[in-house]
């Protein structure tokens, strides 16, 4: 294999979460595509990473695309469910994931998968890029997505880049700071985290972990103060009595130094090392604070220290310089309502991707706007709201032509590399928004492939209706509340506001639908659930508490109630103070809440 030339219709370099999705749907479409990945496992932030616990996206509305795919796979594969964490409503043994888009892939007879490969050099005529070349080989392809986690080709491609903070002068972004400052300067991104999996060894002693060099426990001191020790650990509960340790306070963020991971291999390799260290220490300071019951998983990762991850948790990468970039104000919630505003046609056609038409969406999330510091609170602007009994955050959109380069051809990013402020990139970097982002830039290049053009050629309009025609994984571009991707009327409300995008609503709800839909769906869901019967209490406003008379077993528990489910959450609201109420549900022990799959009144 050692100086051969591969040529293909779209090479994906790093596979990560964007990247993965993004070669599976390339291939899907048709397109002859090479993926290249460091690491033996793909996935990414979903799997190598360790992060196997994600965030937003959760709401069952917003399940669509290779994001609902993957979680309606995970359901099938993850014995004993999802519902193990307070964190996230979808916590699961990280093998099982690496397992699911190895399978996805090796269906794919027109993907070809290469790992342990990092890029060395781009090659380019002109501004358009031709290929890559790798320590073994070279690839050369119509159209070349970077996908790395740290945005490797543009520095290789010398393709214009950001690195580090938006004063609020450059585009008004109410978060941003007025000037730098020693903060600034200390951490021009977001902290990365390796991720280390504790497990609980029950009655058994866990063996030692060992100190890291440098070791601190006072970095440590208070990690856990107002949550509690039992509370801490069960935050990313994976299934197995093992724990994902990803803990913001006092606990394994690691930023001393970041900007070494863009400085030289050398620079990167010791800032890498540090970081794990740090997480080594932070595992051996809950060992000494909790007792040797817990101590470093095994088995768990395809590495000599099976408990770590593979690579950190990137929270930022370098940040193309693209036609469009995404924006403080492009992901807060407009003026009353509880959605984003969307990229309208005049933007599109401004920046001069090809027949726009309808809104630039072509992915979305709504998690809550988050930046990690360590030591340091950053606040933020809010964009959040109350939902099926829970806080969730204010949907946004990505438009198509912040992963387009200003000036270069034959090119997209695909990852937490896109085009989009350092502010705004604690949102968009979420683990469903990137693999709805690689999701659309794989459709873009096989379409690109097709239509022989360029990406900033592609009519976005046309886009946007294979993604949401896919016949394996159709993907929503609009963030509508009530509009679950099981509806019958799905795909007309997705293309009448893109038609008509002056009407998408401010809620986030469309007008008149039937509640009765998919009645099959629902009884899949109930023979899934466990039914209880009590009292509701409204404490507030979307606070919900449920008092269980029967089974006898649960008799007099209390319970949170909440939901994913759009009709359940309508239901939930109108539902009378101290109403006898049966519903059919899961329930989550870390989290002390019941996740309500379907609800009926008991008349009195």
């Amino acid at each position: 294999m050692v100086n051969q030339t591969y040529t293909t219709d779209v090479l994906v370099v790093g596979g990560g979460t964007g990247g993965t999705a993004a070669a599976i749907q390339a291939a899907r479409r048709g397109a002859k595509t090479i993926l290249v990945s460091e690491f033996p496992w793909l996935g990414g932030m979903l799997t190598s990473a360790g992060v196997s616990a994600p965030d937003g996206n959760e709401l069952e509305a917003f399940q669509t695309g290779l994001w609902g795919a993957f979680l309606q796979e995970l359901r099938h594969r993850q014995p004993g469910g999802l519902d193990n964490s307070w964190v996230s409503f979808f916590s699961y043994d990280p093998r099982i994931g690496a397992e699911i888009f190895a399978d996805w892939v090796q269906e794919l007879p027109n993907l070809q998968w290469f790992s342990g490969q990092v890029p060395i050099e781009v090659y380019q005529q002109g501004d358009l890029i031709t290929g890559v070349r790798f320590a073994d080989f070279t690839v050369t392809a119509k159209i070349i997505l970077d996908a790395t986690e740290l945005g490797d080709l543009l520095a290789l491609a010398e393709i214009p880049y950001r690195w580090g903070w938006e004063l609020q002068s450059e585009w008004g972004e109410p978060s941003a700071p007025v000037t730098f400052s020693s903060f600034t300067k200390r951490y021009p991104v977001q902290a990365p985290t390796w991720v280390v999996v504790m497990q609980d060894f029950g009655e058994a002693i866990a063996p030692e972990i060992p100190a890291a060099p440098n070791e601190n426990p006072s970095l440590f001191t208070g990690a856990w103060d107002g949550y509690g020790a039992k509370t801490f650990l069960n935050y990313g509960r994976l299934p197995g009595g093992r724990f994902m340790i990803n803990w913001p306070i006092c606990g394994n963020d690691y930023g001393e130094g970041v900007e070494r991971l863009i400085d030289s291999e050398q620079s990167r390799r010791e800032f890498l090392q540090e970081s794990r260290w740090h997480s080594q220490n932070f595992a051996r300071f809950i060992q000494n604070q909790l007792g040797r019951r817990y101590g470093l998983a095994e088995q768990l990762f395809p590495s000599p220290s099976s408990a770590f991850a593979l690579h950190p948790y990137y929270r930022e990468s370098r940040r193309l310089v693209g036609l469009t970039t995404v924006r403080e104000q492009d992901i807060l919630p407009v003026a009353g309502g509880s959605v984003a505003s969307i990229f309208h046609d005049a933007i599109a056609k401004d920046v001069g991707v090809g027949e726009a038409s309808g809104r630039e969406a072509i992915a979305f999330g709504n998690y809550a706007n988050d930046h990690h510091y360590p030591g340091v609170q950053f606040p933020l602007q809010p964009k959040s709201l109350r939902w099926g009994g829970r806080w969730t955050g204010t949907p946004f959109t990505i438009p198509y032509s912040c992963l387009i380069p200003a000036a270069t051809d034959g090119f997209l990013v695909c990852e937490k590399n896109i085009s989009v402020s350092h502010i705004a990139n604690g949102a968009t970097r979420l683990q469903p928004v990137v693999m709805g982002i690689g999701q659309a830039a794989g459709m873009a290049a096989a379409m690109c492939v097709e239509l022989n053009c360029q990406p900033r050629d592609l009519a976005v309009r046309v886009l946007q209706a294979a993604l949401l025609q896919d016949h394996r994984a159709k993907a929503a571009i609009f963030p509508l509340f009530n509009l679950p991707p099981n509806h019958s009327d799905w795909l007309h409300w997705q293309l009448y506001y893109l038609d008509n995008p002056q009407a998408y609503p401010a809620s986030g709800n469309c007008p008149s639908w039937d509640k009765s839909y998919d009645s099959a769906f629902d009884k899949i869901l109930i023979r899934e659930s466990h039914c209880f019967q009590g009292i509701l209490h409204h404490l507030d406003q979307q606070n919900y508490r449920f008092t269980i008379t029967t089974p006898a077993e649960n008799q007099g528990q209390t319970w949170q109630l909440v939901t994913l489910r759009s009709h359940i959450n309508e239901q939930l609201q109108i539902c009378p103070h101290d109403q006898l109420i049966t519903v059919w549900g899961r329930q989550n022990h870390v989290g002390n809440w019941l996740l309500v799959e379907h609800l009926d009144r008991v008349q009195k």
